[in-house]
């Protein structure tokens, strides 16, 4: 049996699916970032162990989470409220013999569902997470968009990750984003400021998911034009026109994103200055 976790911060909506799904473990956690909605009162129904922290950025929430919850069991599935389970990944989770395995952590593929409950199937930009994983073998790196950086081998396990995050509506979707934004330039300046360095060579080949990604992303940020270049790629290089008009929406949400990052960039230098 696996421990679970779920971050939460007013997510009386999405929660009571998120808790059903997970219905089969016996030790479910929520993370807590004092909630003022019905939150903590429908996890504690579903019999979930609430702990509350004041949240101030993604990597070190995570990671005061992994450190501080008591988990009965040595596996977590982390989770987000506005995620479930699928029938899939609970029966893979549940058979698998974690006894036998060397390794510390699992990829598992994650399905982004649009608002019209379309599987974003080309659309969705990173496919698999690491979710499943020893809680004293992973930590968590970067202020939003974190990236997982596991101490051992990695695994991949069966079944998806369902993830509905239109749940709440656009405008929540881009408000979401616009405090993202505002993460990720925070990130950008500061790389500039200490003139970090990115490797083309493992942006491109680095086996490593994590350092890969990581490389991608600061060299990413370095592009002009960023919001168009990612449009095409998304509806191009992805082939995100194949999801139909969903596809195509998402990708241009997620353009008009890359451009609140600039934005907010230019902001952040203009008061240095």
């Amino acid at each position: 049996m696996i421990s679970i976790l779920v971050l939460t911060l007013n997510e009386e909506q999405d929660l009571p699916g998120c808790l059903d799904s997970v219905k089969w473990c016996d030790d479910v956690h929520l993370l807590d970032s004092y909630s003022t909605d019905n939150t903590i009162k429908i996890g504690k129904e579903y019999g979930a162990i609430v702990t509350q922290r004041k949240f101030d950025n993604w990597s070190s929430h995570q990671n005061w989470g992994l450190a501080n919850t008591h988990f009965k069991y040595p596996w977590v599935l982390y989770i987000d409220a506005d995620e479930r389970v699928s029938d899939g990944l609970k029966n893979s989770v549940l058979s698998f013999d974690f006894s036998n395995s060397d390794v510390v952590a699992f990829e598992i593929q994650r399905r982004d569902f649009a608002w019209n409950g379309r599987w974003l199937k080309y659309a969705q930009m990173s496919p698999y997470y690491l979710r499943l994983f020893k809680p004293e073998k992973m930590r968590y790196e970067r202020l939003v968009n974190p990236v997982s950086i596991p101490d051992g081998p990695v695994g991949r396990m069966g079944g998806y990750l369902d993830h509905y995050p239109f749940s709440k509506g656009f405008r929540y979707w881009i408000q979401r984003h616009l405090g993202y934004a505002d993460m990720e330039a925070a990130i950008r300046l500061m790389d500039m400021e200490k003139e970090t360095r990115f490797s083309l060579h493992k942006a491109l080949f680095s086996k490593d998911f994590s350092e890969k990604r990581f490389h991608q992303k600061g060299l990413f940020y370095k592009l002009p034009f960023r919001p168009l270049i990612k449009w095409l790629y998304m509806v191009f290089g992805r082939f995100a026109f194949l999801d139909g008009r969903a596809g195509m929406t998402y990708a241009t949400l997620q353009a008009i994103y890359e451009y609140f990052i600039v934005l907010k960039t230019k902001e952040l230098l203009k008061v240095k200055k």
